[in-house]
């Protein structure tokens, strides 16, 4: 059963709003370049029945992860323990560069991009991370070698 957050099933049923809406526009366009005739060198017809089956699989996927998903409270943890939903500020001890690393659910894609590292509850960094403390120095088993950080401060 995945983990999530509650902030990330949240997002997850937004998700799931917006393909409904997407779901909708795309079978209206469907209607419409069916209704001009002929199917069969209809380019918008077919376009609009591949989206429409990318949707319908995009949302049975989000459908499944809300379905199985199960909400973890970071409400009685510490304020200086580290857990699912938090975002923390590391220091890499190999180098001394800071980094700010988001710890997300097992339900929720990690996106790429921007200033924060979002990493599962499952990887090593995840599973290095989630319970240690404000201070504490972690390690974390990567393809490259042993990595070590310093947890400075628990962001959000």
């Amino acid at each position: 059963m995945p983990f999530v957050s509650a902030n990330e099933k949240a997002a997850l049923g937004k998700k799931r709003e917006e393909l409904y809406k997407a779901q909708i526009d795309v079978q209206d366009r469907i209607r419409k370049a069916a209704a001009l005739g002929d199917l069969s060198e209809n380019a918008e017809y077919h376009f609009a029945k591949e989206e429409n089956r990318s949707i319908q699989h995009q949302l049975a996927e989000v459908e499944m992860k809300l379905k199985n998903a199960s909400v973890i409270s970071n409400d009685d943890v510490p304020e200086d323990v580290v857990f699912i939903g938090h975002t923390v500020k590391l220091m890499d001890l190999d180098d001394d560069t800071e980094m700010l690393v988001a710890i997300v659910g097992e339900a929720q894609p990690t996106p790429g991009g921007g200033d924060v590292t979002h990493v599962s509850a499952n990887s090593p960094m995840g599973e290095a991370l989630i319970k240690a403390h404000v201070g504490d120095t972690v390690k974390v088993r990567a393809p490259r070698g042993t990595m070590e950080f310093k947890i400075l401060e628990i962001v959000q």
